[in-house]
């Protein structure tokens, strides 16, 4: 069962991821080492079925919460949702200082310009090859490739030796932006004393290596150039690399470029601040759509998951005013599917398809013209065994990934000749002893859903009950009773996802759970009559076996009981 609390020897550096292990989204990790903590990273997931009126996830905080005095601070390793995404949620929960480079610095201050509770949150800027700081932890932050700007690793120094946390990053060497990744840190770093990497799994199961940014713009420009009417562009928002890419393929092709969405436009906003995207061509205001000829246009959309409220969808649906896809259109999804989030994506899919629009996937682009549309930001298994070979450390961790991508990542760790391997899952308490690294324990983690109007954790009642209604409907029967529990008046029954078509069929459903309370109510013991709780349960039950016997299945029953003073 896991703990609220641990004891942990100081003298060791224990690792507890609290999110993002086993799984995608909700990076969220901790070090602990001379009654200290350091926290990596703190981003959003995206929620699904089984999270109703929820669609952003953040990782629980309740067990970092209870040494938040002893949080040296959160290092955002980039820009990506999945590891940014939930600082402005969760930050008055930890109120420790948060350390990123530039332009991850310049898009958490958009965000937290929405959030009032953590207008006060200190951001340090720190820049790749600079050094910091914090108690018994000494920090080096090295450049890596990813798909967004100014990603680092971090290399985490202590007198026991030195940990590697990757964050995301591939060895693109031609990036959209940035510098190609300089190994020799990383080389230099494993001629000393690598004594644990913590990475990036996500492909470990793919062999080869990611191929370059630089072919995404030349598949991108062969597609724009052979469609015949608008097209729109859908992708993450934060791969401002793609957007670089997008834009030049356009230009190729004799074509200006629309941001339609909110996120898009403030990470694009972000880009510019940092002068990020000064060599591409003015965008075009959605206003002026109109007056450009259809053939002319891309525009590059939110919405690559499938979400709801997103761009895309909403387009498809119809129902975003001012910018509108027709037949004979194109819509390229130059992105990856999130795993659980395939279905989303379909139904956008199909949704485009069923109004004559082409839609068009890296897979498709492959077979159809033999070029990408869409590269992983993450490492291959040929990277993977470079990043290995440099840093020789003598524990691997596999993170960031489900449970087949970090067995596969640390199947290939030893493969490489690392002595020791720990796949983790969330809540893990791994001792990085260097003789005997082992999993000691294992603390409650979870998520937090973000509503409309609030934050609730998912294991509330209110989440269960939502997700039952889904399924079985409900049953509201209102009982006046005296106090010799006698009906007062006739029962009073609705329901919810279990009306009957016919009304007669309805009105013969009520008759038969009446006659049941009726009958219930005669047995029920006389010592019992003033209990309201055992006799509202008595009705419940009771009208829940009926509705049971007459669907299937096990619709939820709430009985409302009211006292009469009457005798």
């Amino acid at each position: 069962m896991p703990v609220t609390d641990v004891n942990l020897d100081p003298d060791t550096i224990h690792f507890i991821p609290l999110g993002g292990s086993e799984e995608f989204g909700c990076n969220f990790n901790a070090y602990a080492y001379k009654g200290k903590w350091l926290l990596m990273d703190c981003g959003i997931g995206f929620a699904d079925h089984r999270f109703p009126m929820i669609d952003i996830l953040l990782p629980k905080t309740d067990f970092i919460e209870k040494y938040k005095e002893d949080i040296l601070g959160l290092i955002v390793t980039h820009g990506h949702e999945d590891h940014i995404g939930a600082v402005p949620y969760l930050w008055p929960r930890l109120s420790c200082p948060v350390y990123c480079t530039h332009f991850t610095a310049e898009v958490m201050r958009r965000k937290i310009s929405e959030f009032p509770e953590s207008k006060d949150m200190p951001v340090t800027e720190i820049s790749a090859g600079k050094r910091l700081d914090l108690g018994p932890f000494e920090l080096d932050f090295i450049r890596v490739t990813h798909s967004i700007p100014e990603a680092v690793a971090t290399f985490i120094n202590t007198d026991k030796g030195t940990i590697i946390h990757t964050g995301d990053w591939n060895l693109d060497t031609d990036p959209a932006m940035g510098k190609p990744v300089d190994p020799h840190a990383f080389i230099k770093a494993g001629e000393k004393n690598v004594l644990a990497y913590v990475g990036d799994s996500t492909n470990a199961q793919v062999p080869g290596r990611t191929p370059s940014e630089s072919l995404v713009e030349a598949g991108l420009t062969e597609v724009l150039k052979m469609q015949k009417k608008r097209v729109a562009i859908t992708t993450f928002s934060s791969n401002l690399g793609r957007l670089k890419s997008i834009s030049k393929a356009a230009r190729a092709a004799n074509r200006s470029v629309c941001i339609v969405g909110r996120s898009l436009k403030n990470m694009v906003g972000a880009g510019m601040n940092c002068g990020l995207l000064d060599d591409i061509p003015d965008f075009v205001d959605e206003e002026d759509l109109d007056l450009l000829p259809r053939e002319n246009v891309v525009l590059v959309v939110t919405g690559s998951q499938g979400e709801s409220r997103a761009a895309l969808s909403r387009i498809s649906r119809g129902e975003f005013k001012g910018v509108s896809l027709e037949k004979g259109d194109t819509v390229i999804f130059s992105s990856r599917d999130i795993p659980g989030n395939e279905k989303d994506i379909n139904e956008v899919k199909n949704s485009l398809i069923a109004s004559g629009i082409t839609v068009i996937n890296d897979k498709s682009a492959m077979s159809e013209w033999g070029v990408h549309v869409h590269v992983s930001g993450h490492p291959c298994r040929d990277e993977l065994k470079d990043m290995i070979s440099w840093i020789k450390p003598r524990i691997a961790v596999p993170v960031h990934g489900e449970r087949m991508m970090t067995e596969a990542h640390a199947e290939l760790a030893r493969e490489c000749g690392v002595p020791h391997t720990v796949i983790p899952s969330n809540g893990s308490v791994i001792a990085l002893d260097p003789t005997n690294p082992r999993i000691i324990n294992h603390v409650e983690t979870g998520f937090i859903g973000v509503e409309p109007k609030r934050l609730i954790d998912t294991d509330n009642t209110a989440i269960s009950a939502r997700r039952k209604l889904q399924y079985t409907g409900a049953a509201f029967v209102t009982i006046t009773l005296d106090q010799r529990c006698r009906l007062v008046r006739a029962p009073e029954i609705s329901t919810l996802g279990l009306e009957e078509a016919d009304s007669d069929d309805m009105e013969a459903l009520n008759e038969d759970i009446i006659d049941e309370i009726k009958d219930t109510l005669i047995d029920i013991n006389k010592r019992d009559w003033g209990n309201d709780h055992i006799v509202s349960e008595e009705l419940r039950i009771v009208t829940r076996r009926l509705l049971t016997h007459i669907y299937g299945f096990k619709p939820q029953v709430v009985v409302h009981l009211v006292r009469s003073e009457r005798s």
